[in-house]
């Protein structure tokens, strides 16, 4: 049995930043859908994986996993209304979003410093969240990206690198 329970586990965790992405991908009804995610993580070069971890309740993921591919936008510091916007469960995420067709056909959001489009490879159960391994296919960023956006304890900010 742990000493601490889950409101000093999350404070803790808080405190290591992690990067920002949308998750979006084509629903069953062959609509865009799309997630924010903190938990996204390089997994391998040789293949190239990465993985990211939605939550059970996450409604957004079951209407995307059944066409067995996502693609991951890595957002821009300054992106924190489209960060907030796919955080929340509604209908509306797309609405006035003039996103571009990635080549295998999934959304990229407009400004985002990168995007990586995957085959889903694996899904595993872990604790209250699944594990998705992708496979990446294909992939592209921005030369001139030069502020990345971060969770950190609780909250999204910059991290801006010297040149």
């Amino acid at each position: 049995m742990a000493s601490f329970d889950n409101t000093q586990f999350r404070r803790v965790l808080g405190h290591f930043p992690t990067g920002v992405t949308v998750i979006t991908g084509i629903g069953v009804n062959g609509q865009p859908n799309g997630l924010t995610i903190g938990s996204f993580a390089s997994v391998s070069l040789e293949p190239p994986l990465v993985g990211f971890l939605p939550g059970f309740s996450s409604t957004s993921w079951p209407d995307i996993e059944p066409s067995g591919r996502f693609c991951v936008n890595i957002l821009h510091a300054n992106q924190s209304e489209l960060c907030w916007r796919f955080a929340k469960d509604a209908d509306d995420r797309f609405d006035g979003l003039d996103w571009t067709p990635s080549p295998a056909g999934l959304p990229i959001l407009p400004g985002v410093i990168g995007w990586i489009d995957c085959r889903v490879e694996q899904i595993y159960e872990m604790g209250d969240h699944w594990f998705v391994l992708g496979h990446v296919e294909e992939l592209a960023h921005v030369d001139e990206a030069d502020d990345a956006m971060v969770f950190f304890r609780g909250k999204v900010a910059g991290i801006n690198l010297p040149t």
